[in-house]
């Protein structure tokens, strides 16, 4: 499989991006769901379909291309350039147009076996220090407020409130990434979800006490 050109692909993509899902982000991920992979299974080897997911997992994505469609054209006349067969293509992409937050609100879909540590490692680069990292600077190209303390969160039930309700950085937390850990799919995920969750609970904790003057 030839994976520098899916790597040179989604770096072309996503190299203008500043939303938290640029190419580094992918990479992350893809390095992320190996491990997660290997771990479960106690394997070295590599799964090429994992790369191939994580690596190409935001660029159809409808937050960053005008044209998820045309995207996906791409991508499957990709895939056969870079030596995957009918059958790992149709994975890879049912992984990728599946796999988002937004499209698990209503009903959980299901994903092949390799696209669930996909979806793991894609989460879990929601969490952490890198995770409020991405926050705020979502938060931020989107043109939200950091906080306001009169704008409650909101209960999430489908993709388009998801996509359009009116929010905050911090409620995005809230609303979404600390639900995280209870979303995750794989072993190895739900372990390293709950120390990076746990850690964003600190951040938060501390950020309400400065904001309301405490420290």
């Amino acid at each position: 499989m030839n994976l520098n050109l899916i790597k040179a692909y989604t770096k072309r993509i996503l190299q203008m991006d500043v939303s938290g899902h640029d190419f580094y982000h992918c990479q992350r991920v893809a390095v992320s769901a190996q491990k997660l992979w290997q771990q479960d299974f106690s394997t070295a080897t590599y799964n090429d379909e994992i790369n191939a997911a994580s690596y190409l997992h935001d660029t159809m994505d409808e937050k960053i291309v005008a044209d998820p469609q045309k995207a996906l054209s791409q991508i499957r006349n990709l895939l056969t350039t870079a030596g995957f067969n009918a059958s790992q293509q149709k994975d890879i992409i049912s992984t990728i147009t599946q796999m988002s937050f937004s499209k698990n609100i209503a009903q959980q879909q299901k994903l092949p076996l390799f696209g669930q540590y996909v979806q793991d490692a894609d989460r879990l680069d929601a969490l952490g220090a890198i995770g409020i990292a991405r926050a705020f600077a979502y938060g931020g190209s989107h043109q939200q407020p950091i906080y306001d303390p009169h704008l409650q969160p909101e209960k999430l039930s489908n993709h388009f409130q998801y996509r359009h309700h009116q929010t905050t950085t911090i409620n995005h937390f809230y609303e979404k990434l600390l639900h995280l850990q209870n979303l995750m799919n794989t072993k190895a995920g739900k372990k390293l979800a709950q120390q990076r969750s746990q850690y964003m609970q600190q951040f938060l904790t501390e950020f309400q006490q400065e904001w309301d003057g405490q420290k």
